[in-house]
């Protein structure tokens, strides 16, 4: 049997509330908000915290809302409410993309953006598809609030630029004219990737004015591929400029063998579909679907 160690138990009533609790028990202590993450990482005794701090109960961090050009994301909005958004599969056809491919139903239902964001892992989906977005994070302390660019929150493999009483708060997604799409491939349904990318178009007058590309499960740095982005600027979206996009991007990336496949495979998948999200996305751009 998998049991965790013991631990206090402590349940947030607002995001002050919160900040108190994480000031209080310090570096030993973790947030839990879906704990699809975490949980299985304490019975394993992978993660032994002194004190869990519960954010469930914080309606606050539970909204998705326009603020003037920016979409605002609470940190405990759940990934089936992201997914069902209107107003997120208007804008952000990357999200929908992406949370459709994300685990099942039940996982869904219950984990949320902001775990899956501070939990960093390399496989995760929308750490790549908010990468390519160019997003922007909102934390909280007890010193105050700050911004942190998504592209400089991610440190390293399940590491971030939070600090140890700190709070993710809120994703901020700029509304453009532009267009997205996010590609993946699985062993199965609802798998952790092998490799999957995202792609973001800005284009005006016929040329590309900005690219973003966001990759997943290939070890690429900050999730992007910030050289094939550079390659797509100021050029035409056209098939033989997304193949040489992907060729870029799967040369940059650094993937790990595993039981998921070879080195050399994931490099192949993550141009492939590099080149098959910017495809998508520059179809949608002119109201089609490729």
């Amino acid at each position: 049997m998998q049991v965790p160690a013991a631990f206090q138990y402590e349940k947030a009533t607002s995001v002050e509330h919160a900040l108190e609790l994480l000031a209080k028990y310090g570096s030993e202590s973790r947030v839990v908000a879906g704990g699809h993450s975490l949980l299985p990482m304490m019975k394993l005794r992978l993660a032994q915290p002194e004190a869990l701090i519960d954010i469930n109960e914080l309606e606050e961090l539970s909204l998705i809302r326009v603020d003037g050009d920016e979409l605002a994301i609470g940190a405990m909005v759940r990934h089936a409410e992201l997914l069902s958004s209107a107003v997120v599969g208007e804008h952000f056809p990357i999200l929908r993309d992406a949370e459709r491919v994300i685990a099942d139903p039940i996982v869904r239902n219950r984990g949320t953006v902001g775990g899956s964001l501070c939990q960093a892992d390399p496989s995760e989906d929308l750490s790549a598809a908010f990468s390519a977005l160019r997003a922007t994070l909102v934390t909280r302390s007890r010193e105050g609030s700050r911004t942190i660019a998504v592209r400089e929150f991610f440190t390293g493999p399940y590491e971030t630029a939070l600090g140890e009483a700190e709070l993710l708060v809120e994703i901020r997604v700029p509304i453009r004219s532009h267009a997205s799409a996010y590609q993946k491939v699985e062993r199965r349904a609802g798998d952790w990737a092998v490799a999957a990318a995202g792609a973001v178009l800005e284009i005006s007058g016929g040329m590309i004015t900005e690219a973003g590309i966001g990759l997943t499960a290939v070890g690429a740095p900050q999730f992007v591929a910030e050289r094939a982005e550079a390659f797509l600027r100021g050029g035409p979206p056209a098939q033989e400029r997304f193949v040489e996009a992907g060729r870029i991007a799967g040369q940059d990336c650094n993937p790990a063998a595993d039981q998921r496949g070879p080195v050399d495979y994931k490099r192949h998948l993550a141009g492939e579909l590099t080149t098959r999200a910017l495809r998508v996305a520059a179809a949608r751009a002119v109201g089609q679907e490729a």
